[in-house]
């Protein structure tokens, strides 16, 4: 564990454990390098070399007030990646971090990457445009801002313990050892990154930087995504890939890696391996 400072000053927390082929995680909004607990340790145990970071103005990372946009999303995950002196690394991305994962590769570079992974990932583009016509409205973004500046701990308390890990579907055993781990996680962040965060992750537009992709890329999503939804978003990224493959699981949820970690780490390990 250990701490980079970004150019403009900012220090980004990250853990690094093992040796081996890296493998770097971008975890979801507004979690911490925690939220990759259950896949650090699987692959460590088979042999990787694990990292994880936690992004600007969340988990353990400075509490700044700007910068919370995709290209400082990027360039942060390349100090810490230069900092390490990582090559040949796979890019692991869940949710945002998907989004992040995908804006890094386009904009600095393959040379130090060798696969990226997007899982239930924000690309393409979340909000509905004329050109994304199967997008969410901005008004949904508007109303999570909303909440998150009323209750911010509310807020956390109810979107775990709802649509993020499927527990409100009928059948579904809720587990509060996991929404008290996300509410702690998202708690330790600070709001104004969380705030800003919903903009970066729901208007970015990723579609030149799928384009831009050459490595293999895997494309894993829950066909039953209550926050990024399946139809407009893994298949379209799959397609604008030069080299994706597209995952897809019935009745899995947005937070499938840590509700199915045993599914999820066993199907990105044997793509790793083929």
């Amino acid at each position: 564990m250990g701490y980079v400072t970004t150019s403009d000053g900012v220090e980004i927390f990250y853990k690094d454990w093992g040796s081996g082929q890296p493998i770097v995680f971008s975890h979801g909004w507004p979690l911490s390098a925690d939220d990759w607990d259950a896949q650090m340790l699987f692959f460590l145990s088979k042999g990787y070399r694990v990292v994880a970071a936690d992004r600007r103005g969340h988990g353990r990372s400075t509490q700044v007030s700007d910068g919370h946009d995709m290209d400082h999303y990027a360039d942060d995950l390349k100090a810490v990646v230069e900092h390490l002196d990582l090559r040949d690394a796979i890019h692991v991305g869940h949710s945002t971090g998907g989004g992040e994962v995908a804006h890094y590769i386009a904009r600095h570079g393959e040379e130090r990457v060798a696969r990226g992974v997007l899982i239930s990932a924000v690309p393409p583009l979340m909000v509905q445009t004329e050109a994304n016509p199967g997008g969410l409205p901005k008004a949904v973004f508007d109303d999570l801002q909303a909440q998150l500046a009323a209750n911010r701990s509310e807020f956390y308390r109810a979107l775990p313990s709802g649509p993020f890990y499927g527990f409100n579907r009928p059948g579904v055993e809720s587990s509060e050892a996991i929404i008290q781990n996300w509410w702690r996680q998202g708690m330790m962040g600070g709001a104004k990154a969380h705030y800003d965060g919903i903009v970066a992750f729901s208007q970015t537009d990723f579609t030149e930087d799928l384009k831009k992709i050459t490595v293999p890329v895997l494309v894993m999503h829950g066909v039953d995504d209550q926050i990024v939804p399946y139809a407009d978003s893994a298949p379209l990224s799959a397609k604008l890939l030069k080299n994706g493959t597209l995952k897809s699981y019935e009745g899995f949820p947005h937070g499938m890696p840590t509700t199915q970690a045993d599914t999820i780490n066993a199907d990105l390990l044997e793509w790793l391996q083929s």
